[in-house]
């Protein structure tokens, strides 16, 4: 085995054991390789190993790697910022959108999604512990984002992303995805058909796990140090 299908497996053992704590399938959550700034043959050892899902922040670098590696049967997630500039390279070459946090990129994400390709998966990202550095719409604004992606014919409605302030402690952890995780069940009450709580990195999967997450994005425990 590779060092990355090593390394892959220890990540798998952790949701396995996040989720029996949690009283949960280790199957309700789905793991989200994130190889941004990794070349080709890292996600190559990992599609080896196994992983289909693949999380990109830079979208012109993982346009060149969807390119260079299209014989393997991947799902591409944009999991960074999106640029007005940049909509229509996320539309025409990913299959899930993580970070829609306007209504102008989700416009333009539904106006170049070709038609052939099937709706765009399109996660709202929410700066769920108003973090400054932070992307993404304010919870309060969330909903009536979500609303108006979900009546957009080209898109998919599957959730929110957030991306929270790191902390060390389990506890503060929890309390955090908890918040994003007591929203997500707020846009189901109000009659939103969403099934993704894309939430927990490296740090902090297990306190993710513990709050409702279904698909932990993790890079630095699968390809190593940036």
């Amino acid at each position: 085995m590779t060092m990355i299908g090593d390394k892959l497996q220890r990540v798998h053992a952790r949701i396995a054991a996040a989720c029996a704590e949690a009283g949960r399938r280790a199957g309700d959550v789905t793991l989200l390789a994130v190889s941004k700034t990794f070349g080709p043959e890292a996600v190559r050892e990992a599609h080896a190993a196994g992983q289909l899902a693949f999380g990109e922040n830079y979208i012109q670098e993982a346009v060149e790697k969807i390119a260079l590696l299209q014989e393997l049967d991947l799902q591409w997630h944009c999991i960074g910022p999106i640029q007005s500039n940049k909509t229509r390279l996320v539309a025409e070459n990913f299959g899930w959108a993580h970070s829609v946090d306007r209504l102008k990129i989700a416009q333009r994400l539904d106006e170049q999604r070709p038609e052939h390709l099937g709706p765009l998966n399109v996660c709202i990202q929410v700066n769920i512990d108003g973090g400054g550095a932070k992307s993404g719409v304010t919870p309060q604004e969330a909903l009536a984002l979500a609303l108006a992606v979900s009546r957009m014919p080209r898109l998919r409605l599957r959730g929110i992303m957030t991306i929270p302030e790191p902390q060390d402690d389990f506890g503060a952890q929890r309390a955090v995805h908890a918040k994003a995780r007591d929203l997500f069940e707020e846009m189901q009450s109000a009659g939103l058909d969403v099934d993704t709580l894309s939430m927990g990195m490296t740090a902090d999967l297990e306190a993710a796990i513990h709050a409702g997450s279904t698909m932990v994005r993790i890079g630095t425990a699968i390809f190593g140090g940036r």
